[in-house]
């Protein structure tokens, strides 16, 4: 399952997807994009700093970093999503521009990536992930793609405010 909110400005080939969770290969794809009026520095900065991620996604608790104070190449962290315990490896890391990570939960493997392209408002905001386990398949067949795809929009439309709170404390506003 797939999904475009907005109008594509990133080919879906810019992902860097391992062979196991490419698009296709698995029964869940969740895409949202966004168009974010805020410096791909501030978001960027939002987003590593995934101890944040609570106060304004509902959906992410107990943020642990393993002693680390933000996302990093190669950090193992993890975190509750939508209920369910999930450990984490940080497979890219390009500051401003690319983060990715695996996850695995019970039932559950999947890969999330972040892609941040400047623009001249800002930045376009691409993020995808690809599930497969026995519990993806069971979600799916109980709540089709949708809850999974409000979500992910959510946290971008979060991650804008936020990004937009620090480009105004920046520039003294």
């Amino acid at each position: 399952m797939s999904t475009n909110n907005f109008a594509t400005q990133s080919s879906p080939s810019a992902i860097h997807w391992p062979d196991e969770f490419r698009p296709g290969r698995v029964p869940i794809h969740i895409r949202n994009e966004l168009n974010v009026r805020a410096s791909p520095d501030s978001v960027w900065q939002v987003l590593i700093d995934a101890q944040r991620w609570p106060s304004f996604y509902p959906q992410a608790s107990e943020v642990d970093l393993g002693g680390a104070t933000t996302l990093e190449q190669d950090l193992n962290f993890s975190w509750k999503t939508m209920g369910l315990r999930i450990n984490c490896n940080v497979r890219e890391f390009e500051p401003e521009s690319r983060l990715a990570w695996d996850a695995k939960g019970v039932g559950t493997w999947a890969y999330h990536a972040w892609l941040i392209t400047p623009t001249a408002t800002g930045c376009h905001v691409l993020t995808e992930e690809t599930q497969h386990g026995w519990l993806c398949r069971l979600g799916q067949l109980m709540m089709p793609g949708s809850l999974h795809i409000k979500w992910h929009q959510v946290w971008l439309e979060k991650l804008e405010l936020e990004a937009q709170c620090l480009d105004a404390g920046k520039n003294g506003h």
